[in-house]
């Protein structure tokens, strides 16, 4: 664990990854505040997974790269970007919106082997193989050029990922493991495609499965309800 700090707290039905990017569409009064002081601050938030059952205690930070549009009432669409990673320690309701004391974490040092190279590549491969059957397009030679870390917050970062999914990788701390088990679920998703393939272009369809076929994670948007 590294240093604690104070950080204001955004909880939301999503998972936020390191290096990955987020738009968020901002309308809520509270947030609304929370975000125009990080903006003027220069200041990172934590976004943290929220369902009807609970908040998570690991969330990760988030930082404003860019204000997409402002509103006349107030609303804004930004596009943020993960940082670092958390664990709550305690939470504060002193201000509109909730603030936590958090203290940092980080993947454990790991070697760059050829066990571990291989698992990069096999991780970057079961994505393009996932985007050529869902019918989406990435720069996988930029993705490829990443260092192991990131590249398995990439993986783990995919669409067909459930937050519950992604919010298990968040917590791991080893980026070998993280790689071995995003790409494993993977796997498991492509072979589940290209059975569904087969059985569509039988029945005659035109074989495009994707949920998302139109949207990457770079182009959704989330409200902030």
């Amino acid at each position: 664990m590294d240093t604690e700090t104070t950080i204001p707290l955004f909880p939301l039905g999503i998972v936020l990854l390191p290096s990955m990017v987020l738009p968020l569409h901002i309308f809520e009064e509270r947030y609304k505040i929370m975000i125009g002081e990080c903006l003027e601050q220069n200041r990172e938030f934590g976004i943290v997974y929220s369902d009807q059952e609970k908040i998570r205690k690991k969330g990760c930070t988030a930082r404003i790269v860019q204000v997409l549009k402002r509103y006349d009432d107030g609303r804004m669409d930004i596009l943020t970007r993960g940082v670092k990673r958390f664990v709550i320690e305690d939470i504060f309701d002193e201000k509109p919106y909730l603030q936590a004391k958090v203290a940092y974490f980080d993947d454990a040092a790991e070697e760059n082997t050829e066990a571990l190279a291989f698992l990069v590549r096999d991780g970057i491969k079961l994505l393009q193989e996932l985007d050529t059957l869902t019918g989406k397009r990435s720069d996988y030679k930029s993705i490829s050029e990443l260092g192991p870390k990131t590249i398995s917050f990439f993986v783990a970062y995919n669409d067909e990922f459930t937050p519950a999914e992604k919010q298990e990788f968040l917590a791991m701390t080893s980026t070998r493991q993280r790689l071995i088990e995003s790409a494993g679920a993977l796997r498991k998703m492509v072979e589940r495609f290209k059975r569904e393939l087969v059985i569509k272009k039988i029945v005659g369809g035109n074989g495009n499965l994707g949920k998302k076929t139109a949207a990457s994670s770079t182009e959704k948007t989330y409200q902030t309800e």
